[in-house]
């Protein structure tokens, strides 16, 4: 299977890659295999290689059983393709042992100006770049990654985004003092036949909300209420004198997403800014919950409005969620709404009376 990210359904690519399977699949004692070879794909044109880059990155989440991949990348580490001697590093990097590759001749080529920089980097470099309308680079993203890890007690602050069927349920955490964000929870449909009639278990979810409310010093929580209306009243009920400030005037807890567009538009070019800054820390891809905050974090597209720059995933009807980067939005838009508002918890009573 030979340049797989050319392999799109318009061009039949996706039939062809389920005829090519279902006949593999058929094969005596599993005596067939498949090979792809391709050059990064372009995220969000859901090629047959992005298909496949996706499968393999659910795999290593643990949330797709492995059905024996061996997926074998070389790439070229960052690299500032305005400098030619850093470029050539990384197009010999990313060649290993194909010695036959003319660097100088794909060096002039890149400098021709004839294709963009995004395509250079993934047709030389192996880098897997995102569309130009990505909303944060893998380079990035990557760049805010760090050892810390969340403790019990942290003053942190949550962001919830609720799903039923096909769309993700995520709770996000914020830690106030550095702006280190930690994944409590992702819940996704699986992929193939287990994915059929799958829905969220809710009352794992509400356990993983009750659990981080009673674990961490929560501050502040930002739910989305849409299709989670019950579960985030209660959760505004029985936890709204712990929380120092409140979500919105009618709720402690619910944040609706569907209205105050300014609001969270100014909060998405607020954390944008941010990541491509340094100022936010994140736990990196050691963990399968950090990988699955990646791929929606770079599944995220700019989608400018009236009043900026806000965020959607590659089309309506895609399957590459975003929804993570919508709980780390909220948040971070509770922790912005808790630094300015001036408040802090009360420091807790010890019990005891002196008397003078």
């Amino acid at each position: 299977m030979n340049e797989t990210h050319h392999w799109v359904s318009a061009n039949g690519g996706h039939e062809m890659a389920m005829t090519i399977a279902g006949n593999v699949g058929k094969s005596r004692g599993g005596g067939a295999r498949t090979m792809e070879i391709t050059n990064a794909p372009l995220p969000g044109e859901d090629s047959v290689a992005e298909q496949t880059w996706h499968a393999w990155s659910r795999v290593q989440e643990g949330k797709s059983r492995d059905p024996g991949m061996y997926y074998d990348s070389v790439e070229s580490p960052p690299v500032d393709m305005g400098d030619p001697d850093q470029l050539r590093a990384g197009i010999i990097a990313a060649r290993g042992d194909a010695d036959w590759l003319d660097v100088e001749w794909i060096l002039s080529t890149i400098y021709s100006g004839h294709m963009p920089r995004s395509r250079s980097q993934r047709m030389f470099l192996n880098q897997l770049v995102t569309a130009e309308d990505q909303l944060i680079s893998p380079q990035d993203w990557d760049a805010c990654a760090v050892e810390a890890r969340l403790e019990d007690g942290d003053a942190v602050t949550l962001g919830f985004d609720g799903g039923r069927t096909d769309d993700a349920t995520c709770l996000i955490a914020m830690r106030v003092r550095d702006r280190l964000v930690v994944p409590l929870g992702v819940w996704e449909k699986p992929d193939g036949p287990a994915g059929d009639g799958w829905e969220v278990d809710r009352q794992a979810v509400d356990g993983a909300v009750r659990n981080a409310l009673e674990r961490y010093d929560v501050q502040a929580f930002f739910a989305d209420v849409a299709l989670w209306e019950s579960y985030v009243d209660a959760w505004s009920e029985d936890y709204r004198d712990c929380l120092v400030v409140k979500a919105s005037p009618q709720s402690a807890v619910g944040r609706d997403m569907r209205g105050g567009l300014q609001e969270l538009t100014l909060a998405n070019e607020r954390l944008v800014s941010a990541i491509e800054n340094g100022q936010v820390a994140q736990p990196g891809a050691g963990t399968p919950l950090g990988l699955t905050l990646r791929r929606h974090v770079l599944n995220a597209r700019r989608r400018p409005n009236r009043f900026g720059l806000s965020f959607g995933k590659p089309n309506r009807e895609s399957a590459h969620k975003v929804d993570a980067y919508a709980a780390m939005l909220l948040a971070d838009l509770a922790r912005h709404r808790l630094i300015e508002s001036g408040k802090s918890r009360a420091p807790e009573r010890s019990g005891s009376v002196f008397f003078f």
